[in-house]
């Protein structure tokens, strides 16, 4: 699976690692994803998510069933 986020969509972005003589290298920016279980009382059962911490922070807000129905609103899911 890819490292994106299954609620915010966050993704890995490519920049440049500058040195001290202002040499650019290139890299990459991961997100910070956490492979998490949530329980889904709409469904009456659990559910595996790959989720970044503002991820989690929106589910923590929002609820995750609101949250699920969302990220598959914008496409992300």
């Amino acid at each position: 699976m890819s490292r994106v986020c299954q609620i915010t969509g966050k993704k890995v972005i490519v920049g440049n690692n500058v040195s001290h003589s202002n040499i650019k290298t290139k890299r990459t920016f991961q997100p910070n994803l956490h492979t998490k279980k949530f329980f889904v009382p709409e469904l009456n059962e659990w559910v595996m998510l790959k989720v970044s911490a503002k991820g989690i922070r929106n589910i923590n807000k929002k609820g995750v069933w609101k949250s699920i129905l969302e990220a598959d609103k914008k496409g992300v899911l």
